[in-house]
């Protein structure tokens, strides 16, 4: 199926009806304050699924699961998808698996969020992104990252100017291109490594490309 950008997919408090897995698109799981602001807790890619982790006892999302960047997935009934792991052991330990990552994922991305510097995050974004589209242009916008940083529009121009003036990116209209992917990965904070260390770790191949 194809997801449009800004698609939500579900809501907090929605019933949970299919596992999605996404081919080329990247769903966030957002947590949405009363005030209106938002936080970024995850964000699935081509690794991985969505749509299973917290539909095991309440089959509700507890966030808002909102495409960033639009693509295909493919999508599968909850209860084949519980059927499914109960009679293919091989299955359950790879969703076990990658379930691990997935709050590995988040661990570090709270932490990472509380205690260091927006041009690091930044980066980590970009990375992130660069590692499920498996392409240098990247369809981010500065008002996206901001929303996705939790910082001000002016605050991201300002940082991507300089990773451009440092060679590590250009910008184009709708877009960011990586020009240097080890420069990027200088500049960004100990989080990146660790979240896609445990993916290694946990599920071989999911960095085949880089």
């Amino acid at each position: 199926m194809i997801l449009p950008r800004g698609t939500v997919l579900y809501e907090p408090g929605n019933p949970i009806s299919h596992t999605y897995f996404p081919h080329n698109a990247v769903v966030s799981l957002i947590d949405v304050m009363e005030d209106g602001r938002l936080a970024e807790v995850a964000m699935f890619g081509c690794e991985g699924l969505f749509g299973l982790l917290t539909a095991f006892v309440s089959r509700e999302a507890f966030g808002r699961y909102v495409v960033q960047i639009p693509g295909t997935a493919s999508r599968v009934p909850l209860d084949q998808m519980h059927e499914a792991m109960r009679t293919r052991l091989s299955l359950q330990r790879r969703v076990l698996a990658y379930n691990e990552a997935l709050l590995a994922q988040a661990y570090h991305t709270v932490a990472c969020n509380a205690v260091h510097p927006v041009e690091a995050r930044c980066c980590r974004w970009i990375l992130s992104t660069h590692d499920r589209l498996k392409e240098d242009a990247l369809p981010l916008t500065h008002e996206f990252l901001a929303e996705m940083l939790g910082v001000q529009r002016s605050t991201v121009s300002s940082i991507l100017r300089t990773l451009q003036t440092s060679g590590l990116i250009v910008q184009r209209r709708g877009e960011i291109v990586v020009t240097n992917r080890g420069g990027l990965e200088q500049a960004t904070c100990e989080c990146y490594g660790k979240i896609r260390s445990r993916f290694e770790k946990l599920l071989p191949g999911t960095y085949s490309r880089t």
